[in-house]
């Protein structure tokens, strides 16, 4: 048992160049057959291991990627292999002494696909990848600022900064610098700069400690973590008493943290996860969502008061009256109401602006705060020197701005909050994607022999490599791994987008966050925490955020030269006006009776500058690129970045896969034929019986169809079926009632020398013919009925090639099913092209074709049958 379990132990995590990590997919023994279990224990020391890396071309799809990852790991001599879908690529790790990189290369092709030994580019490997969180970043000079002060030090060889995620991915040499560093050079730009993750391998959990009194006492826990293998780096908060813990998922975890924690102080100190998460930059947005909305209340609390004194009073004749009542020479009551109410707007409310202003001009750009300083300033203090000539002059009728410099702030502060408000909701897909982890798992203790000892329900996140976890029918998989016992089917359409579920046994792997359908499973653990497959699809979600759509890139290259240009044309806008004014260049009469021309002149400058904010310039690319990335994540599908969005505009062709795409993926009865005198519900009340013992896809469609006749009951009671068995490939046979029940294929009746009458035959036929499953239900040796059963379109199939075919976009279906099959269900939809019983690589080269050649050739049909 030891054997097999070391055998089936996944590998310590290990550097693989551009190859995105996966999950690991059914294992096989990675020693070669023939060694023994006394032999396993020297291999390691006695055999050097050797590494190939593989281009694999035809792979679409995650299950393509399985069957090379399976066909390989049987192969003798296979340390371990991690195919990429993405990238087309697969690294393989093997003993030569029993296998060659050309046995590999031909089990590859072997499968279906084309495969090609390339230079190992992990070996000289000298970049490494970290995505920084950045606060205080407002428009996209700021983020241009940010790129700029990054790509000038040495060793940084890549930099992307997004301003709608407010985070930073750098590629730098670790030779040379590190990630430290890269913080430091952020923060002396002016901003704040929170480390997300770093290159290497590693995770992190947030610990609360309870019991703590003294500074001593955490410094002695943090002392005795930091002696733990595999512990990275450690944060102490002591106000919280919280502790946050890098470490290397392979070698250590969250509960032999705890476990230090409470032996440190002889059982005084209780750890346990930090109930919010860490405090971690999620709760950072909220706060800053909270922070733009207090300020904008308390500009609205001036501001209003300001508006209705300047241009809404001034036509009530006896507020009016009171308002322009004179304190000193011309100096009225209104003035200084606006005054006073709007000082507090200019320079406590509207301070962050100032000091956004201060840290672009140290670095020497210009941003948007710059332009709103700017503006609002010469509004506000134009009117300070028009309120104090105005006190100082018997005959000076001033005009004040003090509502444009108020509610220019008040509008700015509420398009912030907007924005900020929509920047938090574009992560609620990722986050919706992270919900898919089950929030408790059942950790099992088991003895030598592999008996289970004891139970124990636990946090997730408290998971670690090698535990085994109990996975009951209805609960989601807590972790990636394989199954160590029992059988079941579990629904990957979260991974995979394939809707019918699939069957685990023994040594077959699982994804965390899918759903076990039926069927007890026990699996051991091998990737958690960052290591996992939906971390890894949240990794690729966030970077595709991260990449600059191609409109982006040329918007920030505008956006450098935009605020400059803005305070020039906004300049040269007063010049004009105040020297047209002074030469008479326009009629007196628009001039409006409070103004003088200078005034007018200064209204229209101040107006350029601050419409002119490049806000929307700098957001409304990246924002969109979030928010379809996160919507797309959210429904199964990933996308690579905006370029592709970009590029959607220009397709004119779209290759439909058929099951679980254009079909629903869930097998229903639509069609039932009695062949002998019987009422329906007794009928189905023993197929039910017989079939409620099978875990086959099909078996369930026939129970959950049975159901209906018994619509008083939500969960039905069947009778008790006795001698169930299974047939694989063919149906399943029990005794009900007395009465002994086939259910199954046509093989399976004529192995047991029953009958199939002429109108069964024609039924079945038609079932084929309409893309359906003909199912036989035989009792007591007779043929009794005939079931057809449906894959159904999905509800918006038919419209959405209806909308295609409207917006001129060409519609083909790709499927691996017969032709008759391919053909109704295209017909269903309103399809006219097909590409039947193809192999994974015939669909890629296919698509290949397509974008090569244009999609509105002819389709012709090749000697084979196959749909081109």
């Amino acid at each position: 048992m030891a054997t097999k379990l070391l055998a089936l132990a996944c590998i310590r995590n290990e550097s693989y160049g551009n190859l995105s990590p996966r999950p690991h997919y059914p294992s096989m023994p990675k020693y070669p057959k023939g060694v023994s279990a006394e032999e396993t224990a020297n291999v390691e020391s006695s055999m050097s291991k050797a590494k190939a890396v593989y281009a694999v071309m035809g792979m679409t799809c995650s299950a393509c990627a399985g069957s090379v990852e399976k066909a390989i790991k049987r192969l003798p001599g296979i340390h371990d292999a991690v195919v990429d879908v993405l990238n087309n690529r697969a690294l393989v790790l093997f003993y030569p002494s029993f296998v060659n990189e050309e046995t590999i290369r031909e089990t590859i092709e072997d499968v279906g696909f084309q495969a090609t030994l390339i230079q190992d580019e992990t070996s000289d490997k000298s970049t490494q990848l970290c995505r920084i969180g950045i606060n205080g970043m407002t428009c996209t000079t700021c983020s241009t600022t940010v790129e700029k002060a990054l790509q000038a030090i040495p060793g940084v060889q890549n930099v992307r900064v997004a301003l709608a995620t407010e985070a930073a991915e750098v590629h730098y040499d670790p030779k040379i610098l590190n990630y430290n560093q890269i913080l430091a050079a952020i923060e002396d730009t002016g901003f704040e700069a929170t480390l997300i993750s770093t290159g290497e391998d590693m995770s992190k959990i947030h610990l609360q400690v309870d019991g703590i009194r003294t500074d001593h006492s955490m410094r002695m826990i943090e002392n005795s973590l930091q002696a733990l293998p595999g512990v990275h780096g450690i944060g102490v908060d002591s106000g919280v008493h919280k502790i946050a813990i890098s470490y290397k998922p392979d070698m250590t975890g969250p509960r032999n943290f705890m476990k230090v924690i409470e032996s440190t102080g002889s059982g005084r100190f209780k750890a346990r996860i930090f109930p919010e998460g860490g405090g971690g930059r999620e709760n950072l947005k909220q706060e800053e969502i909270k922070q733009y909305y207090r300020s904008f209340l308390w500009s609205l609390v001036f501001t209003i008061p300001v508006f209705l004194t300047s241009m809404v009073f001034m036509y009530i004749p006896g507020i009016k009256h009171g308002l322009d009542t004179k304190i000193v020479n011309m100096l009225t009551i209104g003035e200084i109401i606006r005054w006073v109410l709007s000082t507090p707007v200019q320079f406590i409310i509207g301070r962050r602006f100032y000091t956004g202003s201060y840290k672009a001009l140290r670095h020497g750009s210009a941003n948007m705060d710059v332009l709103i300083a700017l503006g609002t300033n010469t509004a506000y203090f134009y009117s300070v020197y028009s309120v104090l000539r105005a006190a100082t002059s018997p005959h000076f009728e001033g005009t004040d701005f003090f509502e444009t410099s108020s509610m220019l702030i008040s509008f700015i502060l509420l398009g912030k909050y907007l924005e900020v408000l929509a920047k938090g909701k574009t992560s609620e897909a990722i986050a919706k994607l992270m919900d898919l982890a089950p929030e408790t798992a059942t950790l099992l203790t088991l003895d030598e022999e592999g008996n289970v000892i004891s139970e124990e329900e636990i946090d997730s996140r408290l998971i670690q490599r090698n535990d085994v976890i109990k996975i009951i029918p209805g609960a989601k998989v807590a972790s990636d791994g394989y199954v160590l016992w029992g059988q079941s089917h579990v629904n990957e359409s979260m991974i995979t987008g394939e809707a019918r579920p699939v069957a685990k046994r023994k040594g077959d792997t699982v994804i965390g966050g899918t759903v076990n359908e039926n069927g007890v499973l026990h699996i051991k653990a091998t990737r958690v925490g960052s290591e996992s497959a939906l971390a890894q699809i949240v990794r690729l979600v966030e970077s595709a955020q991260m990449a600059k759509a191609p409109v982006q890139k040329f918007a920030d290259r505008i956006s450098k030269y935009f605020v400059p240009l803005v305070i020039i044309l906004s300049f040269s806008t007063w010049l004009a006006w105040f020297l047209a004014g002074k030469f008479h260049g326009y009629p007196e009469s628009w001039i409006p009776s409070s103004m003088d021309s200078f005034q007018l002149a200064l209204q229209f400058g101040i107006s350029v500058m601050v419409i002119a904010c490049p806000c929307a310039l700098g957001l409304a690319t990246p924002t969109a690129v979030m928010v379809g990335t996160g919507v797309g994540a959210s429904q199964g599908v990933l996308i690579k970045g905006g370029q592709a969005l970009e590029s959607a505009h220009k397709v004119n062709c779209i290759v439909f896969d058929k099951t679980g795409t254009l079909t629903v993926g869930k097998p229903v009865v639509v069609n039932t034929k009695l062949l002998k005198n019987m009422v329906l519900r007794d009928f189905y009340e023993l197929i039910a019986a017989t079939e409620a013992n099978s875990e086959h896809p099909l078996g369930k469609a026939i129970v959950e169809y049975a159901k209906k006749f018994r619509e008083d009951e939500d969960n039905p009671l069947w009778p008790e079926a006795h001698d169930f068995i299974s047939i694989t490939g063919h149906g399943v046979k029990a005794t009900v009632h007395n009465k002994e029940i086939m259910v199954g294929n046509k093989s399976l009746m004529l192995d047991n020398n029953i009958d199939i009458p002429p109108d069964a035959e024609e039924m079945l036929a038609e079932t084929e013919g309409m893309a359906q499953t003909g199912i036989l239900v035989s009792i007591d040796g007779e043929l009794t009925g005939v079931l057809a059963i449906s894959d159904p379109l999905k509800p918006g199939a038919h419209e959405v090639i209806s909308i295609l075919k409207s917006m001129q976009v060409r519609s083909i279906v790709v499927t691996g099913d017969n032709w008759g099959t391919a053909k109704s269900i295209a017909h269903e939809v309103g399809i006219e092209d097909v590409i039947a019983e193809a192999k994974p690589e015939q669909k890629a080269e296919k698509v290949k074709e397509l974008q090569t050649v244009g999609c509105f050739g002819p389709i012709s049909e090749d000697e084979t049958g196959l749909i081109w």
